[in-house]
């Protein structure tokens, strides 16, 4: 279900010029999550539901100014039909494609990955505290799924990101998130800092980031184990 279309991003596809489809809904309730207005099940209504038919004419309009399309959330893959516009934009528009996903559907990013050029999949926490960071509703045995089938493939890019929230994940979290997909070397992590000027849990309004000294400092002890380190302050 596509809530919204952003015509142009410069900043959602690394060295492109994007769309952006903004996927209704999450099966997550991340307290930091910076977009709660499309957790609230309220913004299921189908009257908010852009068809598969105008979304693939708004990006035909727009080739030319763009050269990808983003699909983010929410969660994209909390619906088997957004595969199917996936394989769809790939088939009828000249668009690269890129997936944001929580990793939680590693099945259907299994089948994603047939059709997409790249993928931005979150790290949310140390496996032991996923629960608390997912409000209670994803354990890692999942995520951990999906993360594999990224690393043990070749054909379409990948990111792992955290965002780095206090009280959620600090730089030890990282390091051990790192230790189960040992050996691989993984291709890009980007570390986020955190920005509480709007979360779904209110308690988290203002609540101070890492300073960017400590997330350098994580980066610097990532770099034997990660290609790619992004630092996005």
């Amino acid at each position: 279900m596509i809530r919204s279309l952003q015509g142009t991003s410069l900043v959602d596809y690394p060295g492109k010029i994007s769309a952006v489809l903004f996927t209704a809904g999450c099966n997550l309730a991340c307290p930091f999550c910076h977009n709660p207005e499309l957790i609230n099940v309220d913004l299921l209504d189908e009257h908010l539901n852009l068809s598969h038919d105008l979304v693939i004419k708004e990006l035909n309009e727009r080739v030319g100014f763009i050269d990808a399309v983003v699909l983010t959330g929410g969660e994209p893959l909390l619906y088997e039909s957004n595969i199917e516009l996936i394989k769809r934009i790939k088939e009828e528009t000249p668009l690269v494609i890129k997936l944001d996903t929580n990793g939680t559907f590693p099945e259907r990013l299994k089948e994603a990955l047939k059709y997409i050029d790249c993928v931005a999949m979150d790290l949310k926490a140390s496996p032991e505290n996923y629960i608390l960071a997912t409000g209670g509703r994803a354990r890692f045995s999942s995520v951990r799924e999906s993360a594999f089938l990224l690393i043990n493939q070749s054909e379409v890019s990948y990111e792992f990101r955290s965002t780095m929230v206090p009280g959620f994940i600090n730089a030890d979290d990282v390091l051990r998130l790192l230790d189960e997909f040992a050996p691989a070397k993984i291709k890009r992590y980007a570390l986020q800092i955190f920005r509480s000027e709007k979360t779904l849990s209110s308690q988290l309004n203002g609540m101070p980031a890492y300073p960017q000294g400590y997330m350098e400092k994580l980066a610097a002890k990532m770099v034997n184990r990660v290609e790619d380190i992004q630092l996005r302050i």
